[in-house]
């Protein structure tokens, strides 16, 4: 009998706690059935969109009695959970619903009341930028020298002497070393770089022949300026080394490049000259793009353009990049993209590249 009373109180108990558990998911069945109907009382009566949003947050918000049934969930069964979370999903599913039309409906009122549109006002343009003519030329000479197989190397604008002098060959004495000519910093052995040759022994010290490169980048000289000199302007150099490299590669390479550059056949000529890291070293002239070769006021009657310098790598800066003396050659030169840009576009002073002038920058 005792047994039989036992069993008879667990029964009664589990059923106290199940109708308990029952009870309490109706009621949250009910209160997520209420916070709806009450929320779609209370937007219909809405007149403005500020009043919508605090009534978004009241009834979805995260302290929301809503989100606060959500949370809840995680102390029913799996079961109850499953049936809570369906109404649940379903009815904030409804309030959203109610809350866009209602946004809707106030957009309209709104547009048609508040915003007066004038058609006869002229709109608005909107500027576009562009690339800027220096940027246009660099690309195109990196596309060209890219697909001839050539890598685009980059150095610090920032220099050691070592980089910027001593490994290029140039001697303490040279004038190039002088206040007058580089931008030196208050430590003496650091200089704004005066010519992106100084990455060429940089990169050399990384890598082994054979090497294709070219190095376009910004340089700074502290000279005056004029119509065909500037203190900030872009170089792009070029460098080629590897165990059978001469002159004759110089050539071909720089009348591939120039004659698609400039669309057109375009003749080379080298003039000896002198270069502390090239040697030897040459000026290097183009035919004129204006007339062609046959003698023009660009060109001074003599149907050649003076580019810049160029020659073979001096074997001082191969030893300085750690190769051993004679054992590689390559060439080297350095452009000015500045000059080019003013060739290609007939441009007669390299001061507007950096004026910032947009009446120029607007033409290209």
């Amino acid at each position: 009998m005792k047994t039989d009373k036992k069993r008879m109180g667990a029964n009664s108990f589990v059923l106290v706690v199940i109708n308990i558990q029952l009870v309490s998911l109706l009621m949250m069945e009910q209160k997520i059935v209420d916070i709806k109907n009450q929320a779609v009382e209370i937007i219909k009566k809405v007149k403005n969109s500020d009043e919508l949003f605090n009534l978004e947050k009241k009834f979805l918000g995260r302290k929301s009695e809503f989100v606060g049934i959500l949370k809840g969930l995680k102390d029913l069964s799996e079961e109850e959970r499953r049936k809570i979370g369906v109404l649940a999903n379903k009815t904030k599913g409804e309030i959203i619903e109610i809350i866009l039309k209602k946004k809707t409906e106030l957009s309209g009122q709104r547009g048609s009341e508040k915003e007066k549109i004038d058609v006869t006002i002229p709109g608005k343009k909107k500027e576009i930028g562009h690339l800027h003519p220096i940027s246009v030329v660099r690309r195109d000479i990196e596309d060209i020298f890219t697909s001839m197989g050539f890598e685009i190397a980059d150095g610090p604008e920032v220099e050691t002497e070592f980089y910027n002098f001593d490994a290029l060959n140039i001697p303490a004495d040279h004038p190039a070393r002088d206040m007058q000519d580089t931008f030196f910093l208050k430590d003496e052995k650091l200089a704004m770089r005066s010519q992106t040759s100084s990455v060429q022994v940089r990169y050399m010290q990384q890598h082994k022949p054979p090497i294709k490169i070219i190095v376009p980048g910004k340089c700074f000289r502290n000279e005056a300026t004029d119509t065909t000199h500037e203190h900030t302007f872009y170089q792009f150099e070029a460098l080629v080394v590897g165990k059978d490299i001469n002159i004759g590669n110089l050539k071909i390479v720089a009348h591939q490049f120039f004659s698609a550059f400039f669309g057109t056949d375009v003749k080379v000529r080298l003039r000896p000259s002198y270069f502390p890291f090239v040697e030897p070293g040459f000026e290097f002239d183009i035919s004129c793009t204006v007339c062609g070769g046959k003698g023009c006021r660009a060109c001074k009657g003599n149907g050649w353009l003076e580019l810049g310098g160029a020659g073979m790598v001096n074997q001082n800066v191969l030893e300085a990049a750690g190769y051993k003396c004679n054992e590689y050659q390559g060439f080297a030169w350095g452009f000015g993209l500045e000059r080019l840009a003013m060739m290609k576009y007939k441009i007669d002073d390299i001061r507007l590249f950096h004026s910032g002038d947009l009446r120029f920058i607007r033409q290209f």
